[in-house]
């Protein structure tokens, strides 16, 4: 059995014809596609089939925060787009969290679709500890996501998006079975551009990763392809 493509590029555009073609381009170089919050806004639920029409997945990265019936009536909305992954911020609270996956799992029940694997933000990436501070982290970055990582374990999230410089310390934390989803990723040969915390996608997956969301060093490349293609063979795929 082939291997699993674990590379998810981020549509970083608010046009569905580019989200489209982008996607078109890239479909057998990667594992599918991340569409977030700025491409929602401007287009809505129809907008999303522009990229879920082609039949990758689909990550619906929306991170979700607010009191837990909002958020849940949210998360129904989501299941509808038949979504592979998406996204919510553990620090929303445990109550948000079991809300959010008990709407998941409901919605996708009453539809007869797989529920979306329902992944909870840790720290953003672009935090370094000084901005992490600044928001009111208190402590080293990595114990606030290892915090974060069990709450959102303990109140049934699938997994949790962090840095890959926290994967093997929630791996260790959390097991096997929990999903890593990891932003951040930056080839060698590429820009870091504003990620403060970043490993090469080899890397990232050596100490545990699952999911690699991965846009600017694919999107910007003077050919996209190559560049996906790249990335996929140092992967080993």
């Amino acid at each position: 059995m082939a291997a699993i493509n674990p590379v998810f590029v981020a549509l970083d555009t608010t046009e569905p014809t580019k989200a489209a073609a982008l996607a078109r381009t890239l479909t057998g170089q990667v594992g599918g596609f991340k569409l977030g919050l700025e491409y929602f806004v401007a287009n809505g639920p129809l907008g999303m089939a522009a990229v879920s029409d082609l039949g990758m997945p689909l990550f619906i990265d929306l991170k979700l925060h607010d009191i837990p019936n909002t958020v849940a009536a949210a998360m129904r909305g989501v299941v509808r787009l038949k979504a592979a992954i998406t996204t919510i911020h553990a620090s929303g609270g445990g109550a948000m969290i079991r809300a959010a996956m008990d709407a998941a799992h409901d919605e996708a029940a009453r539809l007869g679709v797989a529920p979306p694997a329902v992944v909870a933000v840790t720290v953003l990436t672009s935090l370094d500890q000084a901005g992490a501070e600044q928001v009111g982290f208190s402590g080293a970055v990595m114990d606030q996501v290892k915090r974060l990582a069990a709450l959102a374990q303990e109140s049934g999230a699938d997994g949790i998006v962090c840095s890959p410089l926290e994967v093997e310390a929630v791996r260790a934390l959390c097991g096997p079975d929990f999903k890593l989803v990891i932003p951040g990723i930056r080839p060698a040969w590429s820009e870091t551009g504003d990620q403060k915390r970043f490993l090469t996608p080899a890397e990232a997956c050596a100490k545990g990763a699952d999911v690699l969301v991965i846009g600017r060093p694919i999107l910007a490349a003077a050919d996209p392809v190559a560049a996906a293609g790249r990335i996929k063979a140092e992967l080993g795929l």
